[in-house]
């Protein structure tokens, strides 16, 4: 079993590569999972006061629109 240690030597430097590279992708999703999680609690407090407003217009719609 001939080995070329050219051809070794290239997979080893690809290896490398990729392993640099799924590293860089790791920290990147950890970021974006944190501002995924950030940006939920934005979502729902606007939700909540979009509820409030609404609930709001429809009982003065309600009272005095008839």
């Amino acid at each position: 079993m001939d080995i070329d240690l050219v051809q070794y030597g290239q997979i080893i430097s690809k290896v490398d590569t990729l392993e640099k590279e799924v590293g860089e992708m790791k920290a990147d999703l950890k970021v974006l999972l944190e501002l995924a999680n950030k940006s939920k609690g934005g979502f729902w407090v606007g939700m909540t006061i979009a509820s409030m407003i609404g609930g709001v217009i429809h009982f003065f719609a309600e009272r005095f629109v008839r």
